[in-house]
């Protein structure tokens, strides 16, 4: 259909190219299995493996791109597959939580992109695979302008100002990345990956069996077991420099703009990243609930962290919403002013009886199985054990200062973790809820956990080993209007030195729980 002025009501299809487009995608699979049936079934079965699925995958999206069709409404989005039975889903616009717009690199060639929408609670995404780059940017703008024409009629009249840049990654970030294990496996996660879809291709045509895997690892292969240890040796010297290769495929060129549309005029956030396929994620401020920092000790040593968006209904919140990848902490505190807001309140430490539970914890369970080892005759076991239990004390301390949580009045900040610390900085409108526990063990200590229930990210983060009397005032401070009626009033001293007595107003207070 035409990329032209859009009309209302206008019932569009994909880009025809998208069919080119999705088919180079599946060969590259293809190919990946043509190059195991090279190896260990000859050159024609490849060949004609690899043809006959490239004509049956364009055959295929030649068939989708018919039957599929969408259509904006100035209240929803309606995507209709129509072959031999329909199905039509509508997402009303005013439930859009977010819009993500990425090409690959045989998009980025064909100028195509994909749209995806997430609605409600995540569960009603929409996707436009194949539509032409401008189009993907009147959809991403129509989508989150829906109440434009009303603000409007109301005299509220749209923001015309361009979209700035908050932050963008420096080629020193990328240095980052060996020091996050995420960055460190994903080169054996897509190893792992590539080599199960091949077998796994390559078993259901028959062209794997004991047979040729044993032809493969003896005549192909042909390693001796010295040079295989060395290619292993090298293979783990070389995944620092691996890291640094994944963290650019991810996050090259990442930016992080403000853009000023949506509701009230309160914007959007931006942010942009990818080298080869390229991934364009806009986040709605007013979905925004408060942010994530993350960092393990080697990034703090080097004063790195990682932060994320807590944003309602945004389906795989934890890359989707990402806005900084590895970067410097004060790039990171610049960013969460602008995201929800400057925190500078200091964090409130927690009692040493929540020291003793940390050390308690981490050095407990290697001791019993030092004792159980060494009554059963196994000393090296015991050993081991101990040496655990001597590791666990310096690990107990660290999680024990990294508890802290604060508010100042607008947004409360929560804080735990040692080998992975994350804080969590959230707005007070964000809060849905409390739930208080106590242990047997907590109730010995005066201790409680608190549990802020969020409608954002993970859904609710836990206070650890607090004052027991703390919890309840630090929930009071967030929400008094929630907490306030259920605490037991301090009796007017007036009233108790009069003649008649506290009165039964007083005494109602007192008792109240």
């Amino acid at each position: 259909m035409s990329d032209g002025p859009a009309v209302e009501g206008d019932t569009r299809r994909l880009s025809p190219v998208s069919c080119v487009a999705t088919a180079l995608r599946e060969l590259a699979a293809l190919l990946v299995v043509a190059v195991s049936g090279l190896l260990i079934s000859g050159f024609n079965v490849a060949v004609y493996f690899t043809l006959a699925g490239l004509a049956m995958g364009l055959l295929h999206q030649a068939v989708r791109w018919w039957s599929f069709t969408y259509t904006l409404y100035p209240d929803r989005l309606e995507l209709r597959h129509q072959l031999v039975g329909r199905s039509v889903k509508s997402i009303p616009l005013e439930r859009v939580r977010g819009v993500d717009i990425s090409t690959s690199l045989p998009h980025r060639l064909l100028g195509l992109a994909v749209l995806r929408v997430d609605a409600a609670s995540g569960g009603d995404e929409g996707v436009l695979d194949g539509v032409t780059r401008a189009e993907a940017e009147r959809l991403r703008e129509a989508l989150l302008r829906r109440r434009a024409e009303t603000g409007a009629a109301e005299g509220a009249a749209p923001e015309e100002a361009g979209p700035e840049i908050i932050a963008r990654a420096e080629p020193r970030w990328s240095w980052y990345a060996p020091l996050s294990g995420a960055y460190l496996l994903t080169p054996f996660a897509l190893a792992g990956s590539v080599l199960g879809t091949a077998y796994n291709l390559s078993n259901e045509v028959g062209l794997i069996s004991d047979g040729t895997l044993s032809h493969l690892g003896d005549t192909v292969l042909g390693l001796s077991p010295l040079l295989g240890v060395l290619a292993a040796a090298l293979i783990v010297l070389a995944l620092p420099l691996l890291s640094v290769l994944v963290f650019a495929w991810f996050n090259w060129d990442f930016q992080l703009r403000s853009v000023p549309n949506g509701e009230a005029g309160q914007g959007s956030l931006l942010a942009e990243r990818g080298l080869f396929t390229r991934r364009s994620v806009t986040l709605e401020r007013r979905r925004i609930g408060g942010v994530e920092l993350r960092d393990n000790p080697l990034e703090r040593t080097l004063g790195v962290v990682r932060l994320t968006a807590l944003i309602t209904g945004l389906g795989d919140a934890r890359h989707r919403g990402r806005l900084l990848p590895t970067a410097p902490r004060d790039i990171a505190t610049d960013v969460v002013a602008e995201a929800v807001g400057p925190f500078k309140e200091p964090l409130t430490p927690h009692p040493p009886a929540a020291r003793t539970r940390r050390l308690t914890r981490a050095v407990a369970p290697a001791l019993a199985v030092a004792a159980v080892a060494a009554g059963t005759g196994h000393p090296w076991l015991a050993g081991l054990a101990l040496a655990a239990a001597a590791l666990g004390v310096p690990l107990g301390v660290d999680r024990y200062r990294q508890l802290g949580h604060a508010t100042d009045g607008r947004l409360l900040s929560v804080r735990s973790g040692s080998l992975i610390r994350h804080q969590e900085i959230i707005e007070h409108r964000a809060v849905v809820g409390w739930k208080l526990r106590q242990s047997v063990f907590q109730r010995r200590g005066g201790l409680a956990t608190l549990t802020v229930a969020v409608g954002a990210g993970e859904g609710g983060y836990a206070i650890i080993d607090l004052d027991g009397d703390g919890a309840v005032a630090f929930a009071g401070s967030v929400t008094p209007a929630w907490i306030t009626p259920f605490l037991a009033r301090q009796p007017d001293p007036d009233k108790e030195k009069s003649p008649d007595g506290p009165s039964g107003d007083s005494a109602q207070a007192r008792g109240a729980a």
